[in-house]
């Protein structure tokens, strides 16, 4: 490899760090859970509180969930080595397929590696060139990804505009589109509140078009049985297809999906890239997420800790005197501004044992930066004392609080 390269590539870090823009990674040596064990130099570790993991539920170490991994490994293997139509389909995959659909309220499901390559796979095999898809203009970047890659019409809705939603609608129509599917995020997940999906599927019937909900961020605890954010609007039959993960909620391990109409969802097994050409994913994934699905569906109490938990940790933020985005779900950013800020406060609150995350561009627009927090079952009320007090002494120490 050229020097020149190299150099080029070593600037570009540059640039990165100096505007404090760099990311770097902490290693755990623990279960995810409420609390994690971190290595903070060779031979030491410590306990922090964790703010940070999408273990909304705290399933990601449930012995439930282990123990069906342990015996699928026993009894179907480690991993499939295959793609699923040459030789990578056990009926582990199918029962998982067909149990995402009924929890869903779905004809069928159609199982990815992750829900990036869901998204990814989605529209190009659905819409072409004769087609619009008009997405939200915070949509997470599978979504912009995966319409990038299909050669329908691309327009662009302001972030919850019901009106320029509207006016998009009207300009895919008068261009002559012959399909026309909205596509949103349930849930923004670097602000932590929903789509105004009942205004969004009110406008799409009116308009005749389809309507795609990236429900990453809600399933397992958003809607009556965790079912999601059509759920949770009582409108789930308005929404044509659904796509999510099994990484945050649904036990926290790695896997997305895609449900919807039984024909969607047979095209898509003959044409979706990233289902055709990416391996099955491994057995003791696919069992522990049936077992998964059981547990949110009994997990109530679960639910309810958790928006109780949201609601001690929204308002203990709020009276100590940070700037907090509205909202109603788990996800709960602290808003900052600067990067370095973001980036000092949370090296900060992890040297008083909370590990949270800075996010900044490109992951939000300059000048948003944030800490985003999210809740979990997982926690307790203590905990999360322990952590408001962090946030007080760290907040306090670089001038954020006044």
């Amino acid at each position: 490899m050229s020097n020149s390269f190299l150099n080029h590539v070593s600037d570009t870090l540059k640039d990165i760090r100096d505007e404090g823009l760099f990311k770097t990674e902490r290693e755990i040596t623990s279960p995810q859970s409420g609390k994690i064990l971190v290595t903070i130099k060779e031979g030491q570790q410590k306990e922090v509180i964790n703010l940070c993991a999408n273990n909304y539920l705290g399933l990601a170490n449930h012995p439930l969930l282990v123990e069906a991994a342990k015996n699928a490994m026993s009894t179907h293997g480690y991993g499939m080595a295959s793609v699923r139509f040459i030789c990578g389909t056990q009926d582990l995959h199918r029962q998982l397929e067909q149990r995402l659909a009924q929890f869903l309220g779905k004809d069928d499901s159609i199982l990815f590696a992750a829900c990036f390559d869901a998204n990814g796979g989605l529209f190009e095999p659905l819409l072409g060139p004769e087609d619009a898809i008009i997405s939200d203009s915070l949509n997470h970047a599978s979504i912009i990804d995966g319409i990038r890659l299909c050669k329908a019409k691309r327009y662009r809705y302001q972030n919850s505009d019901m009106d320029d939603l509207e006016l998009q609608l009207k300009t895919a129509k008068e261009a002559g589109a012959r399909f026309i599917m909205i596509a949103t995020d349930g849930v923004f997940s670097m602000d932590g509140y929903l789509a105004k999906l009942p205004q969004i599927t009110t406008l799409a019937e009116q308009y005749g078009a389809l309507v795609m909900v990236d429900d990453c961020h809600s399933t397992g605890f958003m809607g009556p049985n965790g079912e999601g954010t059509a759920a949770h609007f009582g409108i789930n039959d308005k929404v044509d297809i659904l796509t999510g993960t099994l990484g945050k909620a649904l036990g926290g391990a790695i896997g997305g999906y895609i449900a919807g109409p039984q024909p969607v969802i047979d095209l898509l097994r003959q044409r979706a890239r990233p289902y055709l050409f990416s391996n099955a994913l491994p057995p003791s994934v696919v069992a522990a997420s049936m077992i998964a699905i059981q547990l949110v569906e009994g997990g109530h109490d679960l639910r309810k800790r958790l928006f109780e938990n949201s609601t001690y940790w929204r308002t203990g933020l709020t009276e100590l005197g940070f700037e907090l985005k509205k909202g109603e779900h788990p996800i709960i950013p602290v808003m900052l501004g600067d990067a370095k800020v973001a980036q000092a406060m949370a090296q900060r609150l992890y040297e008083l044992g909370v590990y949270v995350s800075g996010f900044f561009f490109p992951v939000v627009p300059r000048g948003t930066a944030r800490i985003r927090t999210q809740m979990s079952a997982a926690l307790s009320k203590t905990d999360l004392d322990e952590a408001l007090n962090a946030f007080k002494i760290a907040g306090a120490e670089l001038g954020i609080l006044k």
